[in-house]
C-alpha cells in the first residue's frame, strides 16, 4: 500500500477531468483516472510527471452494475483510495415539451444513479478506512434550473441532497464531501450536451466558450478539496445567481426570463 495520497477521478479524459488530474499529479498524488476513451486517458497519463504513479481504469456510468467490480479494481491498484472525484457526466440542451422522457432517464441514470452505484460501492472502503473524501462535480444548475437544462439540473439537484445525506450520516467515520459547483467552463459540455432525441448537439456555447479555463478550475477544486470545504462555486459573475435565487427569488426569476440561454 503507497504513502501516498490516492484520487481516483471519473470523467479523466477531457475537460475539467483532464485538468484536475494533472493539477493533482502535479501535486505529488498517485492517480485512478477513468473514463469510456481509454486512449484519451492514455494521453492525460503520459503528461503527468511521473506515470508510474498513474494507472487507468475504463468506466461507464451507465452500468451501474459493473461499479462493485470496478472499484475492487481500482482499490487493488494501489492497495487504498483516499479521495474519489466524481467528475464524469453527461449536458443537455432542449426543451422540455420536445424532450424524449428516455433522454431525461439517461441524463439521470449517468449522472445520478452511476455516480450513486460509484459510491455505495466504495462506501465500505471509506468506511473501514475510518477517512475518506468525495469530491462530487455537480453544477451551478444544482443549486437553480434553467431553460433547456431540465433533467440536467434535476439529476444535480439530486447528487445534492443525496451527498449532504451522506455527510450527515458518515462524519463519524471521518468521511468529507465536497460539493463543486463549476459554472461556465470552456470544456466540450455543451458539445456532447443531448438533445431532445438524444443525439449530441455538436456545438459549443457562446457561453462556454467564454467562460473560465478547465486548469483554473482545476486549481479551484484542488484547493477545496484540500481544504475540505463542504461546497465551492466556481466561475465568474454567473455564480452570484446562487445568491439571487436565494435572497432575490423572484427578480432571479425575472432576469431569468429574459436572459440568452440554451
Amino acid at each position: 500500500m503507497t504513502d501516498q495520497k490516492v484520487i481516483w477521478i471519473t470523467g479523466a479524459s477531457s475537460g475539467i477531468g483532464r485538468a484536475a488530474a494533472l493539477r493533482f499529479a502535479n501535486a505529488g498524488y498517485a492517480l485512478i483516472l477513468s473514463a469510456r476513451d481509454l486512449e484519451a486517458l492514455e494521453e492525460v497519463k503520459a503528461q503527468c510527471p511521473t506515470s508510474d504513479h498513474v494507472k487507468i481504469l475504463g468506466l461507464d456510468l451507465a452500468k451501474s452494475e459493473e461499479m462493485p467490480n470496478k472499484t475492487q479494481e481500482a482499490i487493488a491498484m494501489f492497495g487504498k483510495i483516499d479521495i474519489l472525484l466524481h467528475n464524469a457526466g453527461i449536458s443537455q440542451r432542449s426543451l422540455i415539451k420536445e424532450t424524449a422522457l428516455s433522454v431525461d432517464r439517461k441524463l439521470m441514470e449517468i449522472n445520478f444513479f452511476g455516480t450513486v452505484a460509484l459510491t455505495k460501492a466504495i462506501l465500505p472502503h471509506f468506511i473501514q478506512n475510518q477517512q475518506g473524501h468525495f469530491g462530487v462535480v455537480s453544477s451551478l444548475v444544482g443549486k437553480f434550473g434553467t431553460p433547456y437544462r431540465s433533467a440536467y439540473a434535476a439529476s444535480k439537484h439530486a447528487l445534492h441532497g443525496f451527498f449532504d445525506t451522506l455527510r450527515a450520516e458518515h462524519f463519524q467515520d471521518h468521511i468529507t464531501v465536497t460539493l463543486i459547483c463549476p459554472g461556465f467552463i470552456r470544456t466540450n459540455v455543451s458539445i456532447n450536451a443531448l438533445t431532445a432525441d438524444g443525439s449530441p448537439l455538436n456545438e459549443m456555447d457562446e457561453a462556454q466558450e467564454k467562460g473560465m479555463k478547465p486548469e483554473d478550475c482545476a486549481e479551484e477544486i484542488f484547493k477545496a478539496i484540500n481544504r475540505k470545504k463542504e461546497e465551492v462555486l466556481i466561475g465568474g459573475k454567473e455564480t452570484y445567481a446562487v445568491y439571487l435565487k436565494r435572497f432575490f427569488p423572484t427578480l432571479f426569476s425575472k432576469i431569468l426570463n429574459k436572459a440568452k440561454v440554451r
